[in-house]
């Protein structure tokens, strides 16, 4: 396995746990530990707004750790550039991740615009925002597997 799709796996790995446990933090600390009791716009903000920035930051720490842990085990340092074909396959897995979100915005109006209720929306929004990161890092994976 290549230093790219060691990154990526363990990229993968991070979003679903960082995701999960951030999501069964946020249901807990809700007064009925319902996600449809939460059903005011300011949770829902409140939500998003904190779950951005712990996610950049976990993914930071966890990023310079499998560095140091990668170095340690194989010897082996980070590129210290990136090729054609890095490059034209993060375009392809951003070009994939952008449609997954596309359509999970797309998804995410028709609450507003039934009867359904607005937290719909929101629960849309987030899973779609998870599903776009997750579905790009596995098509990177893919490319780097089976090549462009």
């Amino acid at each position: 396995m290549s230093y790219q799709e060691r990154k990526i796996f363990v990229s993968i790995i991070s979003s679903i746990l960082i995701f999960t446990l951030y999501t069964l933090y946020a249901i807990k600390n809700t007064e009925e530990g319902s996600i449809t009791s939460a059903s005011d716009f300011s949770f829902w903000g409140s939500f998003i707004l904190v779950l951005l920035p712990v996610s950049i930051v976990a993914k930071v720490i966890i990023h310079i750790v499998f560095v140091i842990f990668n170095k340690i085990a194989t010897n082996e340092d980070e590129p210290s550039f990136e090729d054609e074909f890095d490059k034209i396959i993060e375009l392809k897995a951003d070009r994939i991740s952008l449609y997954v979100f596309f359509f999970g915005f797309i998804l995410s109006m028709v609450p507003l615009v039934t009867d359904l209720p607005t937290y719909l929306t929101f629960l849309v929004l987030i899973l779609f925002g998870f599903l776009s990161d997750l579905l790009g890092r596995i098509a990177q994976l893919y490319f780097y597997k089976k090549g462009v």
